[in-house]
């Protein structure tokens, strides 16, 4: 058994809101308490961890990721604001000198990401011949930032056969099956190169302070021995890597379906993730009631039908596992409950509200939608930071669907008050992998009436994820005794002094967190200087 003591900080608990140490032994909370009482402790222990006024906290948990896409974003040229692309002409340069950079012997797909046509004064992508002037015969692949939709150059559309598959347009631009098509062909690593990338973007968790993350693995997006791989890898923490739960996105039409499933992938937790109702708002294929503001001529795409649904849930139910789906329109929202309902029909209300199965992003949610969500026992995984990033008057969102439908997007307040289960993520590469940013976003939403508390969104970002995951009976996602030893440790300008802490404990959801950071918009985000799994250290700046 080994034991390390944390002392001289300020412990997040709700056990003891007053807690300034906290005692791991083999894994576990063995005590958390004053100093007083830590420093007889000192002379038993394996290690003393003098914190010097950080934060201890519980490790977060991001419920929405895309490992390896993560790990290529990372390789991939940034053709967003943080790679200095501000227009089309900047997006056009910084191709062409990843291109000029290549030697001649390297045919390999050129990848860019995070190109957001909106926040570019020509409003448009790039176009296959711009691509291909900028890039001479080499295969060309740029994703849009909500990774619906891309624009390929000719050499890739000749290599992924997308000229005649639904979504493809001669300019370029691909959605639908021709985006994964070309996702395939793009996106193609070998598997030693596979390995190396995972572990760079669970490294990148883990100095996030993450212990845990959601893959959201489907067919278009990596393979089922990848997913295996990720399950593998960490599925003990002296792997020194953040847990992956794995969720995958495959449909399934009978109860042997999932349970064929369920036993290829040792160890998967869900049946679905990025099983698509419909797309993505910035793409305009998130499926609308109503015609997009900026294109009457489309209310976007339903991928599955209310009839597919009832299947995927009644079999995923049957076999003792839950099911995830994205959605993000409130078309889909409308498919997904008809689906939801069919399959209660025929399991019992009680079967499928007791599975617990979940929603990803659920952007529209009106009051009838809610209603029928916690009838139906749905639990959501929901992304604030595409709030920040999107919404406002001069957002993606107001243009998109206009200023009344997008004030009413993300009622993350609304769903709290039903109490709807909340996990946050990031939808990693879509938006960074910074759950700091997105308990932030929950907290300072654009819609004032729909914003949560900084402690209702930082618990969701921990125990909400666990919980998500069914995992919660675990007593992962709070530090008190007996829990597993799930942390983090942050340097934070900003600490409330012991006198204040109870008033982080009222029962009000919309009260202040004293024992958390300040996380006001102009406020330094909090440094993570150690993340801990199972007692294991995962990612560590400390000494001592």
């Amino acid at each position: 058994m080994t034991s390390t003591l944390y002392r001289h900080g300020v412990v997040h608990s709700p056990s003891d809101p007053f807690a300034e140490a906290l005692l791991v032994e083999d894994g576990t909370v063995a005590w958390l308490g004053s100093d007083d009482t830590a420093d007889g402790l000192v002379a038993g222990v394996d290690h003393v961890v003098d914190l010097d006024g950080a934060l201890v906290a519980p490790g977060f948990v991001d419920a929405h990721v895309h490992v390896l896409e993560t790990a290529l974003a990372d390789r991939s040229v940034d053709l967003g604001p943080s790679g200095g692309v501000h227009d089309l002409p900047d997006a056009l340069a910084a191709v062409a000198r990843a291109a000029a950079a290549r030697p001649d012997w390297d045919r390999t797909p050129l990848l860019g990401v995070g190109w957001d046509d909106q926040r570019w004064p020509a409003r448009r992508p790039p176009t296959r011949a711009e691509l291909d002037a900028a890039a001479p015969g080499l295969p060309v692949y740029l994703a849009r930032v909500d990774v619906h939709s891309a624009v390929v150059s000719t050499v890739l559309a000749q290599q992924a056969g997308l000229v005649d598959l639904p979504g493809w347009s001669d300019d370029g631009r691909v959605e639908r099956d021709a985006h994964h098509a070309a996702r395939a062909v793009a996106r193609h690593v070998e598997p030693a190169e596979r390995t190396a990338l995972y572990r760079d973007a669970l490294r990148r968790a883990a100095a996030a302070g993450v212990v845990a993350v959601h893959e959201q693995s489907a067919p278009s997006i990596d393979t089922r021995e990848g997913l295996r791989e990720l399950l593998a890898m960490t599925a003990a923490a002296a792997s020194g890597l953040p847990l992956v739960v794995g969720y995958r996105g495959e449909r399934c039409v009978t109860v042997d379906d999932a349970r064929a499933l369920l036993a290829d992938i040792p160890g998967l937790t869900g049946i679905g993730g990025d099983l698509n109702v419909d797309g993505s708002l910035g793409s305009r294929t998130a499926a609308l009631r109503d015609p997009y503001a900026d294109d009457p001529s489309t209310r976007g795409h339903l991928y599955l039908s209310a009839e597919e649904i009832a299947n995927h849930v009644t079999a995923v139910t049957r076999a003792g596992s839950h099911a995830a789906f994205h959605v993000i329109g409130d078309r889909a929202l409308d498919e997904l409950v008809l689906g939801l309902r069919a399959a209660a029909d025929v399991e019992g209300l009680a079967a499928v509200a007791g599975a617990g199965h979940r929603v990803e992003h659920a952007e529209m949610v009106d009051a009838h939608a809610l209603a029928q969500l916690v009838l139906l026992g749905a639990r959501l995984s929901v992304q604030p930071s595409f709030d920040a990033a999107w919404g406002g008057p001069g957002g993606m969102y107001a243009a998109r669907l206009g200023a009344g439908r997008a004030a009413t997007l993300n009622p993350l307040a609304d769903l709290a008050a039903a109490g709807v289960p909340l996990a946050l993520g990031s939808d990693s590469p879509v938006t960074p992998l910074d759950p700091w940013a997105g308990v932030r976003a929950a907290a300072h939403l654009h819609a004032e009436d729909e914003r949560i508390s900084v402690r209702a969104a930082f618990r969701a970002a921990t125990r909400g994820g666990w919980r998500l995951a069914h995992l919660d009976h675990t007593g992962a996602g709070e530090l008190r005794v007996g829990a597993p030893a799930h942390l983090a440790v942050w340097r934070a300008e900003h600490l409330v002094v012991q006198a204040a802490r109870t008033a982080s404990w009222s029962t009000d959801a919309r009260a202040g967190s004293p024992l958390l950071p300040d996380l006001s918009p102009d406020a330094v985000p909090p440094r993570c200087v150690r993340t801990v799994r199972d007692g294991v250290v995962l990612h560590d700046e400390l000494t001592g």
